[in-house]
């Protein structure tokens, strides 16, 4: 198993990142999607208050591998969450632990943040992406369905109560 280095992004790393956002939106099947550029993640990532933080998965100084996580809270619980927006390992590099150890990692950041829990989706056509989060001990909900209002909703519904 060739060693892998799990760190926070760098600014430096921004390239690489978009090369791995694009390649996730390619595996989701969504690749018109991808409107993220170097710019705009500098500017989300490294702002003084970040809107998200990323970590990377990097083998032999390439990065493989990346997870880009914000803050959530739970009302129920009254405590801090953190939401998984997107867990990516290239596919030449997957069955190596680097899912893993990204997830050990995000695991790290939540409970020194004092997080009750880690939320995110993973599509119902992705078996081997359900297997490896139940393996890591995640339960699945298959109850839950995805709701967005995108852009234009959330104008439309915002001018409605103007």
């Amino acid at each position: 198993m060739t060693p892998t280095n799990i760190r926070p992004v760098d600014p430096s790393d921004l390239p690489g990142l978009l090369a791995l956002l694009k390649a996730k939106a390619a595996f989701d099947g969504s690749p018109d999607t991808l409107r993220a550029t170097v710019e705009s993640l500098r500017d989300a990532l490294f702002r003084p208050t970040p809107l998200a933080h990323a970590l990377v998965a990097e083998v032999e100084g390439r990065l493989v591998g990346m997870a880009t996580y914000y803050a959530i809270f739970s009302s129920f619980i009254v405590k801090p969450g953190l939401w998984l927006d997107d867990l990516y390992v290239e596919e030449a590099a997957r069955g190596q632990g680097i899912g893993q150890a990204l997830m050990e990692q995000l695991c790290g950041v939540a409970m020194r943040g004092g997080c009750c829990r880690v939320d995110w989706h993973v599509s119902a056509v992705n078996p081997r992406g359900i297997a490896f989060y139940r393996r890591i001990g995640a339960s699945v909900s298959e109850k839950a369905r995805l709701v967005r209002l995108d852009e234009a909703a959330i104008r439309q519904l915002a001018q409605c109560g103007a």
